[in-house]
């Protein structure tokens, strides 16, 4: 099922609205979610999207790099509507030019929950934490 950022956005919010308030910070948050879901992909960085998403370089493999399929980085810090990897993960990166499948490829999509914090994180301004 194909949801419109709108919808999204309004999910993402209730998910999140319990603790939007929270700083996100990225060793405590974000690299559970990497190691969970991303970095039996995105190992060496030889993987399809040229990224190493081990904890050590994670950070210099998101933040402010640009996407490999697209004109938007990676991680574009406080705008995640403009940050390829949220694109990736909500499946809408077709629509900013992107190619092949929502992340992450090998089960189910993100929980709404974990999306949230990455947006969160993002919205902060993407800090190194």
């Amino acid at each position: 099922m194909k949801r419109t950022g709108a919808a999204l956005a309004v999910m993402l919010a209730m998910a999140g609205a319990a603790d939007a308030a929270e700083p996100v910070g990225f060793a405590r948050d974000i690299v559970p979610i990497l190691k969970k879901k991303c970095v039996m992909c995105h190992l060496t960085g030889q993987e399809p999207g040229n990224m190493k998403l081990p904890p050590r370089t994670a950070y210099a493999s998101l933040v402010g790099m640009k996407s490999l399929e697209t004109p938007l980085n990676r991680v574009e810090p406080g705008r995640p509507d403009s940050s390829y990897l949220v694109r990736k993960l909500e499946g809408t990166h077709g629509e900013v030019g992107g190619s092949g499948e929502r992340m992450p490829m090998s089960g189910d999509p993100l929980p709404p929950a974990e999306l949230a914090k990455i947006r969160r994180w993002i919205e902060q301004g993407a800090p190194d934490n």
